[in-house]
């Protein structure tokens, strides 16, 4: 089952402290909006995302059709195809894609342990 492009989205209380953090650890801007409380930072191809206010909790997060620098790839499994598959296979979806549709779209997942997975296809 091929997820996409791999990141952690950190839920942060100050996302300007939270970025010269991981700056020292040699992480960059890569996209977001300080403005609107969230950055993209990477190291290599070690993506994390820092957002503040916007959620609960660290959440492990999957984009279908992206490589690690946010690149459509020539070809992926469609977000809707992987939905399929992981129900297919006993796994209970806290949020569905609406499987009528196509292109972007996103689901849902908490693991045994409760950390929430996030399938986001941007594609």
């Amino acid at each position: 089952m091929e997820l996409g492009a791999f990141s952690v989205s950190l839920a942060v209380k100050d996302l300007r402290a939270s970025k010269c953090f991981y700056e020292k650890f040699g992480f960059k801007p890569f996209a977001g909006d300080e403005a609107h409380n969230w950055l993209i930072l990477k190291n290599g191809d070690h993506v994390i995302g820092l957002f503040q206010g916007m959620f609960e909790g660290n959440i492990l997060t999957f984009n279908p059709g992206w490589d690690s620098n946010a690149q459509k790839l020539e070809s992926f499994t469609d977000i809707r195809e992987l939905q399929r598959q992981l129900k297919a296979q006993g796994v209970a979806l806290a949020q569905e894609a609406d499987e009528t549709t196509s292109g972007p779209a996103s689901f849902v997942a908490v693991d045994p342990d409760g950390n929430t997975i996030l399938v986001d296809q941007h594609v």
